[in-house]
């Protein structure tokens, strides 16, 4: 129980809650409450839903015949989005920690097989886009 707490707590599950609380309301403004990740978080986010068609074009770009946008379960989507901003943009975090931790963030919120598929995406996306 300890565990789910702390673990609820880490900035990448906050990046996702944000941008799905996003997509849910998209007129209301995000709020980032003070947080040693504040900035980051706020990078994050923002710059993921300022490059989402960028975003977007480059997993169809990259992955097109392993997964279909329209298809694929919103919250999936928001953070295969986030973890691929992240591996374009953001260049000071290594590309391992950047999909081990959205892939742990992820069992917060996705089923056992859907982590996995996530895992297997990212992995493949960052081999090309890095």
């Amino acid at each position: 129980m300890i565990k789910k707490d702390k673990q609820s707590s880490t900035p990448r599950i906050k990046i996702i809650q944000k941008l799905y609380s996003n997509l849910l309301n998209p007129d209301e403004k995000i709020l980032f409450p003070k947080s040693q990740y504040k900035k980051f978080m706020k990078d994050v986010v923002i710059g993921t839903l300022e490059r989402k068609e960028f975003i977007e074009k480059s997993i169809l770009q990259h992955l097109s015949e392993d997964i279909d946008l329209n298809k694929t379960d919103k919250l999936l989507k928001i953070i295969i989005s986030a973890a691929v901003f992240e591996l374009l943009f953001k260049h000071n975090n290594p590309k391992n920690v950047i999909i081990s931790e959205y892939v742990k963030s992820s069992e917060f919120f996705l089923e056992e097989a859907q982590i996995k598929y996530l895992n297997a995406i990212l992995d493949k996306i960052s081999k090309k886009v890095r």
